[in-house]
């Protein structure tokens, strides 16, 4: 579905308390209007190859949605934000912040990683809005990890500083992918043939799994079959296909152990949450994986990480949840610009 409409998350609020917010992957951006608290109004996904630029979806959300322009917006984006040029990673936008506000005509914007802001949503996440896999208590107050492949892989996170947490803004799905046997280590020889580095996101991601499925048929003497990485994982829940099995059983797997990572990194005894557009979609699959035993598969600190516990994301907006709160935070996060700045 290209499109989708949200019903009404939040109250009524008035017009200087709305904001713009979005969530821009290399496939989808999704906007919503929000409050200071996330609560969430007029959601809608579009599809980013539909449109030349940021400006344009913009544009078009709120032609479809009727809505006058806020003054105020914030974006998380599936990129680095180190400044007001930003070239997107996973897709060919390119655009300056500060010249994106005043072609809209916005007071104030804020852009920010689309981790990092999913990362300042999760101390809001309901019960019903995250389901677990595998065991471990939270610690309260201890750190947190998210995580979650979709175009590529976002890695963020929260630690605890003077009683609030402080969301990080890092790049981990470029991290050098790992193999824990044999059989692993051919697979990433194999795609090292191709790229010298082999990140986490060059397999952990939905082009990854493509990736991942024809390297796999390519070590078997086999054609690549030019597979969707939808009808990769449809075949390999049917059992319908091996290539196709064993590509999801080891990106589920190569997921635990960087997942693992991530944990003992952070010291995230607050618990690893998955987000990402793959994996609510495989359902009982995931859940029965290797994923979890991977995740505890650390020698001397199994013990330690299967106390943590791991989560995937039910919430699909948590990200403009977390825009939205960026734009209260007193935090330096992502680069903003403002009418008074230009």
């Amino acid at each position: 579905m290209e499109e989708a409409d949200l019903a009404t998350l939040g109250q009524t609020r008035t017009k200087t308390q709305a904001r713009l917010v979005g969530d821009i992957g290399g496939t989808h951006a999704r906007f919503a209007i929000a409050d200071a608290n996330g609560r969430l109004d007029h959601v809608r996904v579009l599809r980013c190859a539909q449109f030349a630029d940021p400006e344009q979806a913009i544009r078009h959300y709120l032609a479809l949605t009727g809505l006058a322009l806020p003054s105020t917006a914030a974006f998380g984006i599936a990129n680095p934000v180190s400044g007001d040029e930003v070239v997107m990673t996973n897709h060919h936008w390119r655009f300056s912040v500060a010249a994106l506000r005043a072609a809209i005509g916005l007071q104030r914007l804020l852009l920010l990683n689309d981790f990092t802001a999913l990362a300042l949503a999760l101390p809001l996440l309901q019960v019903h809005e995250r389901h677990a896999v595998g065991g471990g208590q939270i610690v309260t107050g201890a750190a947190i990890g998210v995580l979650g492949p979709g175009t590529g892989l976002g890695v963020s996170g929260l630690v605890a500083a003077a009683g609030h947490y402080v969301p990080l803004q890092g790049e981990g799905g470029h991290v050098t992918l790992a193999a824990r046997n044999r059989r692993e280590a051919d697979v990433i020889d194999c795609l090292r043939q191709h790229d010298e580095h082999v990140s986490a996101e060059r397999v952990l991601s939905g082009p990854g799994l493509i990736i991942l499925h024809d390297a796999l048929r390519a070590m078997a003497g086999q054609p690549a079959a030019s597979l969707p990485s939808t009808e990769i994982s449809a075949r390999a829940i049917a059992s319908t296909c091996p290539y196709c099995m064993e590509a999801l059983h080891l990106f589920c797997a190569l997921l635990g152990t960087v997942a693992a990572d991530l944990a003992l990194t952070l010291g995230a005894r607050g618990g690893v949450y998955l987000g990402g557009g793959i994996l609510g979609q495989l359902g009982r699959f995931f859940t029965r994986s290797a994923f979890r035993q991977r995740f505890e598969d650390k020698g001397r600190f199994s013990a330690y990480l299967a106390q943590i516990p791991t989560f995937i994301i039910d919430a699909p907006y948590a990200a403009l949840s977390g825009a939205a709160i960026a734009l209260e935070s007193p935090l330096c996060i992502g680069y903003e610009s403002t009418e008074r700045a230009q």
